[in-house]
């Protein structure tokens, strides 16, 4: 009798598209694993991703605005999450591998650092000497080597690359990495219109009237748009993509999003502070190596310290990196 893996390997040869990746034919891990009858390759990437402690992180780490006041602004792990829920759902309709697309879109920010971009920029600077920092590629680096006390994730290579290659420009090797590249600007764009209208910093009255016209008048509507179009235009194809006309709408309103939210110095008040904050926590640990916990100290031995520090800040939550702040630079009141 076959086992439940073999049964669903079946499947995915009768049912998925000839453009889809199969889980049989992955290139693997760096290390072997023990057979497991019961779940895909990646399904076993997503259950490690979800468990990891860089996953769980992520509900303190900023999407966009520093420190919201009120429970429904996003986070990084909501982002994720919704990210993930899109990618699925167009992977499903197009007969692409649903579980290394989820597996991607849970892992695609693993290596984001605390206050959202702005953070980033910050420590790119900072590490300009050695490479910068990308957080896409900081996602594969946390997988790789730097989760489970230096073990890693081990991954599959799909699901590695898919990772690493999320941002909109990047080339992922899969269908399925594409449609996590599409699914983050679907989601990132349209939950960041939701949560500026929230903070009052626009209304949907603000919007690009002709994107608006194209694409929907609601957040719903537009990801809806999104979703439908992608879907209809890659339907028995080999690439992943939107039609022109929708295409069009999304850059401008992503661009409209840049120069009203993104870089408005009245949507992000606290991004300064959040900056300089890292900044000093970056040239504290530089100048005190020691310091560091022993798995970075470890890493000293292959990596720059610039990188290593870099590793270790980016790792820190935004309430993380205010405590920490805090412990080094705030003075204590004296209690006899």
């Amino acid at each position: 009798m076959k086992t439940l893996k073999e049964q669903y390997y079946d499947i995915q040869r009768q049912y998925l598209s000839n453009y889809a990746q199969l889980d049989e034919n992955s290139k693997g891990r760096k290390h072997p694993v023990s057979e497991d009858n019961i779940r895909g390759e990646y399904q076993r990437d997503r259950d490690r991703i979800i468990h990891s402690k860089a996953f769980r992180r992520l509900k303190h780490k900023t999407q966009v605005f520093l420190a919201p006041e009120g429970d429904h602004y996003r986070t990084r792990l909501t982002h994720t999450l919704e990210v993930a829920q899109i990618a699925r759902t167009m992977a499903r309709a197009l007969h692409l591998n649903e579980d290394l697309t989820e597996a991607i879109s849970l892992g695609h920010d693993l290596g984001h650092t605390p206050f959202g971009h702005a953070g980033e920029s910050m420590l790119n600077e900072l590490t300009k000497n050695c490479g910068g920092y990308v957080h896409s590629k900081q996602s594969r680096r946390v997988a790789e080597l730097l989760e489970n006390d230096g073990k890693g994730l081990n991954l599959t290579y799909e699901v590695l690359d898919g990772m690493e290659n999320h941002k909109y420009n990047d080339q992922p090797l899969t269908l399925e990495g594409h449609i996590v590249k599409y699914a983050d600007r679907f989601a990132y764009i349209n939950h960041d219109i939701e949560d500026a209208i929230r903070g009052k910093i626009l209304s949907e009255d603000d919007l690009p009237k002709d994107c608006c016209d194209i694409l929907g008048h609601s957040k719903g509507e537009r990801i809806n748009t999104m979703i439908v179009d992608l879907i209809n235009t890659c339907q028995g194809k080999n690439y992943i993509k939107q039609s022109d006309e929708i295409l069009k709408a999304t850059e401008k309103l992503h661009d409209y999003m840049f120069a009203t939210v993104y870089l408005s110095k009245k949507a992000k008040p606290e991004e300064q502070k959040a900056t300089e904050m890292l900044e000093q926590l970056f040239v504290y640990f530089i100048n005190n190596i020691d310091k560091l916990p022993d798995f970075y100290k470890i890493l000293l031995e292959n990596y720059p310290k610039e990188r290593v520090v870099a590793d270790y800040i980016s790792s820190f939550t935004d309430l993380y990196s205010i405590k920490i702040y805090e412990e080094l630079f705030v003075p204590k009141i004296w209690n006899i």
